[in-house]
């Protein structure tokens, strides 16, 4: 049975694209049948993450101008260059599907304007639903990954109410933690009586990058306040129990802020770039929740 998993957040800048993609690749590489569609039609972004010029588009299948098969391409090559130490391409037993959205304006005007019309909303709504058995149905695919656009709008309900499971990610600032509780509790509360399974999936948290100092007042020998440093990281462990306690969601995964990740303008897979790199080690973390659950 292919499973569902949304990377959802209030706003952008969460990390949820990196995340997403990463976590699908590995997942391949780890010899699983994976589809990453990218549903963030606002600003979608995984065509030049990836390097990739298809042609057809996830928005040519909503407008019934192509079929399911044609907007996946095939990227399962791009595991073989990355091989595990001690293995050869052919050992590559998963494979790594992706479908992308049409970064034209003109494509994303005609997207919205579609979901102005309530005829279209339902058809468009069939759509999302019917590509999802057609991936499960056609490609026996283990997981299919959603990248949405942030926040309350209607493409994103629409990739949520197909989804499974939801990680809702999420950076913790003041921001982004009050406008994940209100839009827990107006939206993932319904989705969790039709058995919709939602976590929080914390991104760039402290505790890894360790700055010379947090106070100036208060500088150590050694450059470092660690004091201070304790008291940061203490409020934010307090602070994710109680956004936790509040939403009644748990936190599947905290990652913390790598900042060679963050500040790499080439950041391409790290999970395949560099294997031993914690947040890969992180990502591996990730998947082994879901495969510990397999039913």
């Amino acid at each position: 049975m292919t499973r569902c998993i949304a990377f959802h957040s209030y706003k952008g800048g969460t990390g949820k694209s990196t995340i997403g993609s990463n976590m699908a690749a590995l997942m391949a590489k780890r010899g699983l049948k994976v589809v990453l569609l990218d549903l963030d039609v606002y600003a979608p972004s995984l065509q030049g993450y990836f390097h990739w010029a298809p042609k057809k588009w996830i928005n040519d299948f909503l407008f019934e101008n192509a079929e399911a098969d044609e907007i996946l391409e095939d990227l399962t090559h791009i595991l073989k260059k990355f091989p595990a130490p001690g293995s050869s391409d052919d050992e590559i037993k998963g494979t790594f599907l992706v479908g992308f959205s049409n970064t034209s304006k003109d494509e994303i005007y005609r997207l919205d304007g579609a979901v102005r019309q309530e005829s279209s909303k339902v058809q468009l709504l069939r759509k999302f639903i019917n590509l999802r058995e057609e991936i499960a149905d056609d490609h026996e695919a283990d997981y299919l990954i959603i990248d949405t656009s942030p926040g309350i709008r209607y493409w994103s309900i629409n990739a949520l109410a197909v989804a499974d499971t939801i990680l809702l990610s999420l950076k913790m600032d003041g921001i982004d933690i009050e406008g994940t509780r209100i839009m827990a509790r107006e939206i993932y509360d319904n989705f969790t009586k039709l058995g919709t399974v939602s976590h929080l999936l914390l991104n760039r948290v402290a505790g890894y990058c360790l700055p010379p100092s947090l106070n100036k007042g208060q500088i150590s020998e050694t450059g470092f306040d660690s004091q201070s440093y304790s008291v940061v990281l203490d409020e934010q462990s307090t602070a994710i129990k109680k956004l936790s306690t509040d939403l009644n969601l748990q936190v599947i995964c905290s990652i913390p802020c790598y900042c060679d990740i963050q500040f790499n303008s080439e950041e391409y897979l790290t999970v395949l770039n560099h294997p031993n790199h914690p947040f890969t080690a992180k990502i591996n973390e990730l998947i082994d929740s879901f495969e510990s659950t397999k039913g």
